[in-house]
């Protein structure tokens, strides 16, 4: 092997002193694959490796850390994390990838008992901890050596936008947030979709559901899947579960470690969502934001209600921007449709203009 040849690895093995060797003090207890294994080709315009932080409740986080090959000096960062789910291995890291070819230092992190990522039992979600996650990663970016700590945005994808504008609400250090294809857990737990379970009734149900089961859990010493995007796929299926199926269960985005992918979450994995609202303050949220859906996403009222409860404008189906909020509404796009680049509608461009005007 040339000098040539060993400065990229010499570049990478470089990236991850600097930004582990001031964070962890202990050697991660994490068993990180090591082989290029994503959704997505891997770029030769940037360096990347693997980097471990912890959250606040001291659960070890899994990234892969993408740097853009010749840069100098200390560098804007993203931390992109979701959907909801999913792994860095999917959307995540094809975002982070793509951001990093733009001048970002990025990193792509499994959330806490998903992925990579530490944390027991797997596969449970929590709007406190995974909101956390984020800001954890924070941490973990603030302190790197390569990374300006002034300028550190976040981009949630799916059920990972609501954290995101969670995460924006709570932290004033993101100074950006790009929410793109976003689900509100919480809503949709507490509503269902298109508030199609949204009574007192129907939320008693659900809790009663949820705490027999919970019985059941304890008793028989494990927790029970919920099963994760149906397959094979029934002929009668909604067309979102379609979306999804194209995704989730095929070589496309199928990823072995993928909730969605395979088994799902933990039936209970989801009850605090009932009661705990991802979005309650988001409207004292001070940093742009930047909402991203696609016209013909079925989730796309999720967007609309986050930039309504920031800006306390009611917008249906069309782009509106007020003062440093913004909704962008991809005409003729699908919830899937901004997982990946096979439609190729993500608007890469608007979330680097983005960045660049409020990472400065």
């Amino acid at each position: 092997m040339t000098i040539k040849h060993l400065i990229p690895v010499f570049v990478s093995a470089l990236t991850l002193l600097a930004c582990q060797s001031n964070t962890n003090e202990h050697m991660s207890t994490l068993n990180l694959t090591q082989e290029w294994d994503k959704t997505f080709p891997k770029s030769e315009l940037v360096n990347h490796c693997k980097v471990t932080f912890h959250n606040r409740y001291g659960i070890e986080l899994a990234a892969d850390m993408y740097v853009p090959k010749n840069s100098e000096g200390k560098l804007p960062a993203i931390a992109v994390s979701g959907p909801f789910g999913a792994v860095k291995e999917q959307s995540s890291g094809l975002y982070a990838q793509h951001m990093a070819e733009r001048g970002f230092l990025t990193i792509a992190f499994d959330p806490s008992f998903t992925g990579e990522s530490g944390g027991e039992p797997r596969r449970m979600a929590s709007p406190d901890i995974n909101t956390e996650d984020f800001l954890a990663a924070v941490d973990f970016l603030s302190n790197c050596d390569l990374v300006d700590p002034e300028r550190i945005g976040i981009i949630g994808i799916c059920g990972f936008g609501g954290m995101a504008v969670n995460a924006a609400a709570l932290d004033p250090r993101i100074k950006a947030t790009v929410a793109s294809t976003m689900y509100d857990m919480s809503k949709v737990n507490v509503e269902g979709y298109f508030a199609s379970e949204d009574t007192p009734a129907q939320r008693q149900e659900k809790r009663r559901a949820l705490a027999a089961q919970r019985t059941k859990d304890y008793a028989s010493g494990t927790y029970e899947r919920a099963g994760g995007v149906i397959d094979p796929l029934p002929e009668d299926a909604p067309w979102f579960v379609k979306d999804y199926h194209a995704y989730y269960k095929t070589p496309r985005g199928y990823h072995v470690r993928s909730g969605n992918s395979n088994d799902g979450w933990n039936v209970i994995g989801c009850q605090s969502f009932l009661n705990q609202p991802l979005l309650a303050w988001a409207g004292e949220i001070e940093a742009p934001v930047l909402l991203i859906h696609g016209e013909k996403a079925h989730s796309r009222y999720f967007s609309e209600y986050a930039f309504e409860r920031m800006t306390g404008k009611h917008v249906v189906g069309e782009s509106a921007k007020e003062g440093n909020k913004e909704l962008l509404i991809i005409p003729g796009a699908s919830h899937v449709d901004l997982y990946d680049d096979v439609a190729g509608v993500i608007p890469y461009d608007k979330i680097e203009d983005f960045f660049k005007g409020n990472l400065k």
